[in-house]
């Protein structure tokens, strides 16, 4: 008897992801909810060509700052746009859905949580290594349509959430578009939700229609100059952070600055190679009002996703401990804060006052 070869993942994927579409309405749009991060707008852009090169419409509906696919503002929000099936990825996996009643799809690499009753979920969580959302977007995406001219889209997913090294053959392969082109375009895809307005559209434009990576770091484009000018105001905002020192309380260093941009995860990550033996706690409380947005990350092989449950405060939301075992954070209202920052051993001089001024 032959031996039968198992299939690889992406040919999992691709089936599942296959199977679930056969259930969508051709008669309505597809709607794409994405992350506003490189690696949520990669497999956005993925989705629609695809979908789009199989005949499809396609609407597309960025997620950023404070807003939840899973939460019941969403809800009504959707609840009167016509959709013949919904994609959300790279926004994790929770309870709910974004418009009950119609066939959707979670494509998503992160912890997930309980899944959505009546959806397909596709997770590379569990997977070694765990791919990324765009990742299993262009897995995905061969299933409709000749993704291979697409490949570079999702070698900037890769690299904008650290996945470049991971060892993944597609990641090999996307170095004929040229490495630094490639990582300069994540970078750029990457800006736009880091600022004070938080407008990830223009990246997502791009990476809709461009050709290749260099379209997106040296084009002539509207859209590539808005992602350049982004690009400034968050280097701004970050030199003006990095000046901030730590406060160490047990395991944990803080880092506390106030600032409309979002580089919270960025100050966590610079510290995290100089604070080898510490928890790297960056928090913002100039980011949204009325909010402490904070990014945790450590250099040791440490469960953050679990230390943040063992100190979760009593008003913490769906906003708290999601992510990475290594990479997560959070966003809690100042009173939560105060109670969240007291347990770890900090004073008074490191809370916040109850209404953030905005």
């Amino acid at each position: 008897m032959n031996a039968i070869t198992p299939l690889h993942p992406a040919q999992h994927v691709a089936e599942a992801f296959r199977a679930a579409v056969r259930a969508f309405d051709r008669a309505h749009p597809v709607l794409l909810l994405s992350h506003n991060d490189a690696d949520g707008l990669s497999a956005a852009a993925l989705f629609a060509r695809a979908f789009a090169a199989d005949g499809w419409q396609v609407r597309t509906r960025v997620v950023g700052r404070g807003e939840s696919p899973w939460s019941p503002e969403m809800r009504a929000e959707l609840a009167d746009v016509a959709a013949g099936g919904v994609v959300v990825t790279d926004l994790g996996v929770q309870p709910g859905l974004p418009k009950p009643g119609v066939p959707t799809i979670v494509v998503d690499h992160h912890i997930p949580g309980a899944p959505p009753a009546g959806a397909t979920v596709i997770t590379g969580h569990g997977m070694d290594p765990i791919p990324t959302s765009s990742l299993l977007a262009f897995w995905c995406a061969g299933a409709l349509a000749d993704a291979a001219p697409w490949l570079w889209i999702a070698a900037v997913g890769l690299i904008g959430d650290m996945a470049e090294n991971a060892g993944f053959p597609e990641m090999a392969d996307a170095r004929r578009y040229g490495v630094t082109a490639l990582r300069d375009a994540a970078s750029l895809v990457n800006a736009p939700r880091r600022t004070a307005s938080g407008d990830a559209s223009p990246a997502l434009a791009l990476l809709m229609t461009a050709d290749d990576p260099k379209e997106i770091t040296k084009g002539g484009r509207p859209e590539a100059a808005a992602l350049r000018a982004a690009k400034a105001e968050v280097k701004a905002e970050l030199d003006a952070a990095r000046r901030v020192g730590p406060k160490v309380r047990g395991e944990v260093a803080l880092i506390r600055f106030s600032s409309p941009a979002q580089i919270h995860p960025l100050i966590a990550q610079q510290w995290r190679g100089r604070l080898l033996g510490e928890i790297v706690m960056a928090a913002n409380a100039g980011y949204r009002p009325g909010w402490v947005h904070f990014a945790v990350r450590s250099a040791r092989d440490r469960d953050l996703v679990a230390f943040l449950a063992e100190h979760r405060p009593p008003g913490a939301d769906e906003a708290y401990g999601s992510g990475h075992r290594q990479a997560t954070g959070g966003a809690l209202r100042p009173a939560d804060w105060n109670v969240f920052i007291r347990g770890l051993g900090f004073g008074p001089e490191d809370e916040v006052p109850d209404e953030v001024p905005a």
